[in-house]
């Protein structure tokens, strides 16, 4: 036999037995498969888990703000100064102003509440022309006291126009002047008596002092603390807010803006 035949039959046995032990590891790898079925899906769907489950933590943030991020941005916004720690415990004395509001006896209860209403509208035009020229149509082209509160004013047909604080205020100040010196509404002789409608003519004048109160406080703060009366104010707005409360001239809604601050003075005894 010559070589190539003795080589053309080596090759040939051992071709067969490589496809012999081919044939054989397929059938084995088709044994496992239908043996364990189950493990191969679970490994293809966990790959395809991972897969979702990278693509959305890629890093971006989620759309919209989230929980914390908005009491992140709350926290952020700071107080109002005269919220802030010193000057919201700020005050000429010590104690509460409800033992002097009180009616006194043997007083008429006409008499004490227009005496009242005459003395705070007296300080507050005192105050107000003290910062009266911090408040002007550029720094104030609105009567604002805090965030989203901007006061209107009604005209004679009954229209509600938007004004410059200091005109607001000027109309307001004008406006009391009038009905405290009108003698069918606070009369000042003796045995005439105060008409039907005085206490709603007394709301309506409290009202508008109080959106005074509220403005300076809002935009002229920083004003009264330069000028160092901060402590005379606050204790005159406790005055006020006392004397509101004790014969019930404002409601919850009249307070709303500076509820922060009167819930201060209420903790601290003030009121």
């Amino acid at each position: 036999m010559s070589f190539f035949n003795n080589f053309g039959r080596g090759f040939g046995r051992s071709s067969r037995n490589k496809k012999q032990q081919q044939q054989q590891q397929q059938q084995q790898q088709q044994q496992q498969q239908q043996q364990h079925p189950s493990f191969l899906r679970t490994t293809s769907s966990l790959s395809s888990g991972q897969s979702s489950l990278t693509g959305s933590s890629s890093g971006r943030p989620p759309s919209g703000p989230s929980y914390q991020q908005q009491q992140q941005q709350i926290a952020q916004v700071p107080k109002p100064l005269f919220l802030s720690q010193p000057f919201v415990r700020t005050a000429l004395v010590k104690g509460s102003f409800k033992t002097i509001v009180v009616l006194p006896k043997y007083v008429d209860m006409g008499e004490w509440l227009a005496l009242n209403a005459f003395e705070f509208f007296t300080y507050l035009n005192l105050f107000y022309g003290i910062i009266s020229d911090f408040c002007t149509p550029q720094t104030c082209p609105s009567m604002s006291a805090g965030p989203g509160i901007d006061y209107t004013w009604l005209d004679m047909s009954k229209k509600q126009i938007r004004l410059p604080a200091s005109t607001y205020i000027d109309y307001v100040l004008t406006w009391t002047s009038s009905k405290l010196n009108d003698q069918t509404l606070f009369p000042t002789k003796a045995g005439v008596p105060f008409p039907l409608h005085f206490p709603m003519t007394l709301q309506n004048i409290f009202k508008q002092m109080f959106r005074i109160f509220a403005h300076i406080y809002y935009n002229h703060f920083e004003t009264v603390v330069h000028l160092s009366m901060e402590a005379h104010w606050n204790s005159f707005f406790a005055h006020f807010i006392s004397f509101s409360k004790e014969f019930e001239l404002l409601d919850a809604r009249d307070t709303e803006p500076l509820r922060e601050l009167i819930e201060s003075f209420e903790a601290q005894g003030k009121v």
